[in-house]
């Protein structure tokens, strides 16, 4: 294509096209189709999995370590954040079932339950 039949500059598409991904999230932000929460109980710690390990068997993992921590609260495993410690949550499974503390004994009573319901689906 030579430069006469060039109709646009690289430059005017790139303004094009930042422009209208701005407008696109300020017509979101200004109709209310982007949704922000003050609430911290609302929000997740985190997206953890887990990787079973076996003797003698080597897994991978990074030499940094997060910026978590774990605690045991209520006889559940809490998650919190090293620099915000009243930032924690409940460790929980796919079923929305709390990670105890520690393994309970066939003699013992029930595991104690947590001080706060947490089934509501808003």
């Amino acid at each position: 294509m030579s430069q006469s039949e060039a109709r646009y500059s690289v430059r005017s598409l790139i303004v094009t096209a930042l422009a209208a991904i701005i407008g696109t999230v300020l017509v979101l932000e200004t109709s209310g189709r982007i949704s922000h929460t003050d609430h911290k109980d609302h929000v997740p710690v985190g997206d953890f999995k887990a990787i079973h390990v076996t003797d003698g068997e080597t897994f991978r993992m990074s030499r940094k370590a997060s910026e978590l921590h774990a605690v045991c609260e209520n006889g559940y495993l809490a998650i919190a954040a090293d620099v915000d410690p009243s930032f924690r949550g409940i460790l929980v499974d796919y079923k929305n079932r709390g990670v105890r503390c520690a393994r309970p004994s066939p003699t013992a009573p029930s595991a104690p339950q947590p001080s706060e319901a947490t089934d509501s689906n808003d």
